[in-house]
This record gives structure tokens, C-alpha cells and sequence, in this order.
């Protein structure tokens, strides 16, 4: 269940490191995945969003014993 997110995370990385926030302004990934819709695209927008949903499937009791859903 531990890397059931890395999936996500990976395409997160990728597609951060195509938006003008990290090529242009050179700020670090983590920075730039805060931002919110102008500085990033909306595409990294939803797969942060469902990358937040797939570390917290992880702590949440529920879905430990169903299984997170992954990717």
C-alpha cells in the first residue's frame, strides 16, 4: 500500500516540470505544486488534488482495510 500513490506522484512531477512555474521562474517542484490554476496548469491542479485523496486513503482507517484505491 505504500507505493500504491506513486503513480500519481510521478505524473505530478512530470507534469510540473512542463509549466512555466519551474522552466521560467526556476522555483522548486513543491513550491510550484501550491500554487493554484494561473501559475500551473489545471491538469496539475486535479492530479495534486488526487494525489492529496490517494496519501490520505492511506491513513484513513476505512480504506486500510478495503484497500486504497491506487491508481
Amino acid at each position: 500500500m505504500a507505493k500504491s500513490c506513486k503513480g500519481l506522484a510521478m505524473e505530478l512531477v512530470k507534469c510540473l516540470s512542463e509549466t512555466n512555474c519551474v522552466k521560467v521562474q526556476k522555483r522548486p517542484y513543491k513550491e510550484c505544486a501550491g500554487e493554484t490554476v494561473p501559475c500551473i496548469t489545471s491538469e496539475c491542479v486535479g492530479l495534486r488534488e488526487t494525489y492529496f485523496n490517494c496519501k490520505r486513503g492511506q491513513v484513513d482507517m476505512r480504506a486500510r482495510i478495503r484497500g486504497n484505491k491506487g491508481y
